[in-house]
């Protein structure tokens, strides 16, 4: 029987934990017993990693999203208006009727 490094107290010779204190044995590191703090900062290692994956995808989503709507929005303004000659409205040039008051657009 060993005592515990920590709280000094006599331990049971298969104890990896002290039952007293919770301190890892002598034994415990000699078997390369994990602390369960141990676990968790591995654990929260892997999500981290997961997370830093899935950020560099969504950024790479998001950029070839505000590329295409940069294309739309020059497309939309390079087009050339129409104006209503009942109402004075500007519509798009390859309408018909203007969407304001109705009238049919002479082109």
């Amino acid at each position: 029987m060993g005592f515990c490094t920590r709280c000094g107290r006599q331990l049971p010779e298969e104890a990896y934990f002290c039952p007293y204190c919770g301190v890892r044995t002598i034994k415990g590191v000699e078997a390369g017993v994990s602390i369960p703090v141990d676990e968790w900062k591995e654990a929260f290692h892997k999500a981290g990693q997961e997370m830093e994956k899935a950020f560099q995808i969504a950024a790479k989503e998001m950029e070839a999203a505000f590329k295409t709507t940069r294309a739309n929005i020059r497309e939309s303004a390079n087009r050339r208006t129409v104006v209503c000659p009942q109402c004075g409205e500007k519509n798009l040039k390859d309408v018909s009727f203007c969407h304001n008051c109705g009238k049919k657009l002479h082109q």
